[in-house]
């Protein structure tokens, strides 16, 4: 197949690329605010981890469903609309009178990220072919990337200046320019679909995903065992259905037999893993910085940028190592840097730490997205027929939204259980215990904000309840580590038994492509 590229083709990627930071932008500035809104609402840690997670559940509940709808209907519209709601739901976000609000705004935003987002990969999937499509999916990956983790520093220095809500107007500006540029230079068509949309299979994707996330995210809060298995049998169900839909449907949103390619399924877990323990990290790491190292808003947001530097500059060279080495060794390079993150935040990371071992720890996820992000969105759009576009890049979104949904919500609730079991373990031990009300016990081990709001409250113990928080905080954080590690060692080993070597992942690509040549129904 000849390389292609559209008509002005760097403003048509920069135009995606600057679509897809109002998305990423949006995702990420939540968590340097988390402790402000913590303080302001009072919040518990559940709270704060739905507020950190509410973007990714409406993104990742809705991606499936609206990369088919784009496919069908036109993927310039849906991108249009999609920047077009995402300044509403900035504006509810940023002036919510509660944390409740709050979260539904962030889901909102999630949901307007899933019409835009999933759209910019399927346009470069549609528009370029060969080395150019490598190229910009690594540019799309890092730059993507790169700006989500600039939200932290741009988010900490507003806080600096204004109120917890300013963080969440950020992207308001950067959003009028994307529609722009979309209006102006994305083309109006590129190889939609006229199958008609699974809306069935879109409905049942939805309530699998977000059933699966909050079950999560409740699964550590005491006395709400019914709603968690409510939630857990209404992801099951939709699990069961959606799998039964898509094997009989005429048109299946999500084609079976297309995502059980070995590079496609394998590629997808990948992702999960890596982009999951990406926003993983972030999430817990803003609030340890915060809570623990006493850093401001801005210099935790700064603390960051060494894991944004590394993305850009590697993720070229990611590019061209999946060029000739294939992606199962450009996957396992960034495995082994994520490992070394991990493994260096769970052991280096405590109390006194200074910021050379915060950097370092920075450098290596960096490095580690950087080879990693490019070949676990390469694969997938390599594995698919250009029709099914919308199918390769919502399991691509998917790979950061449900892998961030589901780290962080496996993170945030181990997080909080740590926190809450350590904390009362030191109010039983204490020779205060006994002064102690079940009430006042219950605000200690509800977050570290409340902790601190009780420690004014009571300035003669404030030292000693400040002092219990922290050491609390940095159990909790290790348990959520600890939790990263395993699930960066399986996806390794994943990918090291079951992603096929260099040759073999060629051989692979070209008889799908001569399938699905043959096969237009696909």
């Amino acid at each position: 197949m000849p390389d292609r590229a559209p008509a002005r083709a760097p403003l048509v990627l920069a135009s995606l690329i600057i679509v897809a930071a109002v998305a990423n932008l949006n995702l990420s500035v939540a968590n340097v605010a988390l402790p402000a809104v913590g303080k302001a609402f009072d919040s518990s840690q559940t709270m704060l981890n739905l507020v950190a997670v509410g973007y990714s559940l409406g993104l990742a509940a809705s991606v499936l469903y609206l990369g088919a709808v784009g496919d069908r209907y036109g993927r310039k519209l849906l991108l249009i609309l999609g920047v077009a709601l995402s300044i509403p739901a900035c504006l509810l976000a940023a002036y919510a009178p509660n944390d409740i609000v709050l979260v539904v705004a962030r889901i909102i935003g999630g949901f307007s990220a899933g019409m835009a987002f999933p759209t910019t990969l399927a346009l470069i999937t549609a528009l370029w072919t060969g080395p150019g499509r490598t190229k910009s999916i690594a540019l799309w990956s890092a730059l993507g990337g790169g700006i989500s983790m600039l939200g932290p520093v741009i988010a900490g220095a507003l806080l600096q200046h204004f109120y917890w809500g300013s963080v969440f107007l950020v992207t308001l500006p950067l959003a009028v320019v994307a529609l722009f540029m979309a209006l102006v230079f994305v083309p109006a068509h590129a190889n939609e679909s006229t199958e008609p949309v699974d809306n069935a299979g879109g409905i049942l994707s939805v309530l699998l995903v977000a059933g699966l996330v909050l079950a999560i995210n409740f699964a550590a809060v005491p006395d709400q065992g019914l709603l968690v298995l409510v939630l857990v049998l209404i992801a099951l169900a939709a699990g069961t259905a959606f799998i039964w839909r898509q094997r009989r449907a005429r048109n299946p949103l999500y084609d079976l037999h297309i995502a059980g390619r070995r590079t496609f399924w394998v590629a997808a877990c990948a992702g999960i893993i890596v982009f999951g323990a990406l926003m993983g990290s972030a999430f817990v790491s803003q609030q340890y910085l915060q809570n623990v190292l006493n850093y401001d808003s801005v210099e935790a947001g700064a603390a960051i940028l060494p894991l944004v530097v590394m993305m850009v500059l590697v993720a070229p060279r990611s590019a061209k190592l999946v060029e000739t080495r294939g992606a199962r060794t450009t996957l396992l390079i960034g495995y082994v840097f994520l490992f070394l993150a991990f493994g260096w935040m769970l052991l280096f990371w405590s109390e006194n730490s200074s910021y050379w071992q915060i950097g370092l720890a920075y450098v290596f996820a960096g490095i580690g997205v950087g080879f990693a992000g490019t070949p676990a969105s390469h694969s997938l759009t390599g594995s698919v027929p250009v029709r099914r576009a919308g199918m390769a890049s919502g399991t691509a979104d998917l790979q950061r939204d449900l892998g961030g949904a589901i780290m962080q919500s496996i993170m945030g609730a181990l997080l909080t259980s740590g926190y809450a079991s350590t904390f009362s373990s030191a109010i039983a031990s204490s020779s205060e215990s006994k002064h102690v009300s079940n009430q006042v016990q219950g605000e200690l081990t509800k977050s570290f904000a409340s902790a601190e709001q009780v420690a004014q409250q009571h300035p003669t113990y404030a030292d000693q309840i400040v002092a219990a928080a922290r050491q609390s905080f940095l159990k909790g954080d290790d348990w959520a580590y600890t939790a990263g590690l395993v699930a960066i060692v399986v996806g390794a080993l994943l990918v090291f038994f079951m992603f096929p070597r260099r040759d073999a992942e060629q051989e692979l690509l070209r008889r799908y492509h001569a399938e699905d040549s043959e096969s237009p129904a696909t």
